[in-house]
């Protein structure tokens, strides 16, 4: 079980992340963490596994049974396998047993653990990694390589109590099958933080982490869309109902003002009719006014009372329902051939690259999708698409004059460059100074934004910045090639992202193992290497 107290973290600088977080998680429950990117998801799961100490508050839980696997994206390329598996000082005992050094050292370090290196090998064969070294180093490791030595990790030590952090970056499409089958099958705690929806669905339940704390949602992750949806319908129909409120509070407030003056008009006309003395019609005027005042002032604390009231209800919209998007037509045809490969091949050395000659057909309009395992060309395929390099063997003829190519890390925008200098890169046609910052602020870049360098931005953040420039450049690119673009982002960026490609009329080549992803942007063909 875990239980957490009024946890506070704040950052080394004293900046708060997140205040008075409390939950529980029973035994054995498979929980699911999301939130959006940079309120804490990974910290609270350091938290957790005792890695760092929380300003406040308080976690309950057994540490001797926590295994924690945090994102991999290279910061353990100096371990050997064996030790980011956490075995080497049993392997190594285990092998000096065997060589007749049957020390009390190695004894008590084994702790009869006579099964480890057959567990090792086991977990390392369930992942496809057979092949792999204990003493190989991570850094010679692919990404979706050093990911899965991590899971096997979970095989070998069987922990009640496991935290992962994106898991499924960087995995192929079997691997993915893979870690879907050991979720379902284990039987452990787990807490998840991840932005594969297709392995949110197999969790029980969903804890939203939010600046003003936890959601607690009591089923996967399709039962949460399906709540937030009712919350957002609720949330609409109250600012709509609160702005009706506001507009005759405005009118009323106005009518009464109205109806105030004309009777004080009236009195004031009838005082002097009758003759009353001018100090006395000072005094009444004064009275009039007072109350005028009175009046006015409770018609604009009652207003300004329901203007806050909204600007709380409409601080719960998501930011993306705020951007425009805007990209021309290309000028293309649907159907137009845009590249013809026939029987192409690609030697590196004397070894081919593919494993049989490739031939394909890509229309303007087609949504394609460019599968293969890891090491089968796929980036290769994508430079001879765009003219970049050319086949060993086979032909290829590409039409692609203008092309937008976004990977992983949005390499499209560069890091020494400020928010604002990226934008006017893209300003092919000319725009005003302030259309350009119009355009940015459409996408949640605001002048507080505009002198921050681009190497300091977040994954959504580039992701967000790069469909901008795309915006500002204005006519649409012949393709967009996606290389595993949705790999850093979080949920609500992934939403963003598909909703801008589900817009776009062009061409779209990607790769991605994100099945739910590619179905939602209509991939219908593919390219299999």
């Amino acid at each position: 079980m875990i239980t957490l107290q009024n946890l506070t973290y704040i950052h080394p600088n004293r900046d708060l992340l997140f205040d008075n977080i409390h939950f529980t998680i029973n035994s054995r429950q498979k929980i699911a963490l999301i939130g959006n990117n940079g309120v804490g998801k990974s910290t609270l799961l350091r938290i957790i596994a005792g890695e760092i100490s929380p300003a406040g508050g308080s976690v309950s839980i057994n540490k001797n049974d926590v295994y924690f696997i945090p994102q991999v994206y290279g910061q353990f390329n100096h371990l050997t396998v064996a030790e980011a598996l956490k075995v080497e000082d049993k392997l190594y005992a285990f092998e000096e047993i065997l060589k007749g050094n049957a020390s009390d050292e190695n004894l008590e370090c084994l702790n009869d653990d006579w099964t480890i290196e057959d567990r090792c090998n086991e977990a390392l064969r369930y992942w496809n990694l057979s092949d792999i070294a204990f003493n190989q180093n991570l850094g010679n490791l692919s990404g979706g390589q050093r990911t899965k030595v991590f899971l096997a990790a979970l095989m070998i030590h069987r922990p009640s109590l496991i935290l992962l952090d994106e898991p499924s970056n960087h995995l192929d499409t079997e691997s993915r099958e893979k870690l879907y089958k050991y979720i379902k099958s284990v039987n452990a705690t787990l807490l998840v933080v991840s932005h594969d929806r297709t392995l949110l669905n197999l969790l029980d339940m969903v804890l939203e982490l939010t600046p003003k704390g936890i959601n607690t949602y009591g089923g996967n992750y399709d039962f949460y869309l399906s709540q937030k949806e009712k919350e957002l319908e609720a949330l609409d129909h109250q600012i709509k109902s609160k702005e009706k409120t506001i507009k005759q509070a405005k009118e009323k407030e106005r009518e009464s003002v109205e109806r105030k003056n004309k009777m004080d008009v009236r009195g004031q006309q009838k005082q002097k009719d009758a003759g009353v003395a001018r100090i006395m019609m000072n005094t009444l005027r004064n009275k009039a006014e007072s109350s005028g005042a009175k009046l006015k002032g409770v018609h604009e604390e009652k207003i300004n009372t329901l203007s806050t009231e909204l600007s709380r209800l409409r601080s719960g919209v998501q930011e993306f329902d705020q951007m425009r998007f805007n990209f021309q037509d290309s000028g293309l045809f649907k159907g137009k051939i845009l590249v013809t490969g026939r029987n192409i091949s690609y030697k590196i050395g004397e070894q081919d690259l593919f494993r049989e000659p490739v031939s394909f057909d890509i229309l303007a309009g087609d949504r394609i999708a460019l599968k293969g395992a890891n090491g089968s060309g796929k980036t290769t395929l994508l430079k001879m698409v765009v003219n970049a390099i050319q086949p060993n063997g086979g032909n290829i003829d590409s039409k692609i004059q203008d092309y937008a190519y976004l990977d992983q890390d949005y390499s499209i925008i560069e890091n020494q460059l400020s928010v604002l200098d990226q934008a006017e890169k893209f300003n092919i046609n000319g725009l005003q100074d302030h259309e350009i910052k119009t355009r940015l602020n459409h996408f949640l870049f605001d002048k507080n934004d505009w002198d921050k360098k681009c190497v300091s931005l977040s994954g959504g953040e580039r992701m967000r910045l790069s469909l901008c420039c795309l915006n500002i450049r204005s006519k649409s690119p012949d393709i967009i090639i996606l290389d595993e673009p949705t790999n850093n982002l979080d949920l609500q960026n992934i939403n963003l992202l598909t909703a801008v490609l589900k817009a776009y009329q062009g061409t779209l080549i990607v790769v991605s193992h994100d099945t739910v992803f590619m179905q939602e942007i209509g991939v219908i063909k593919e390219i299999q290497l």
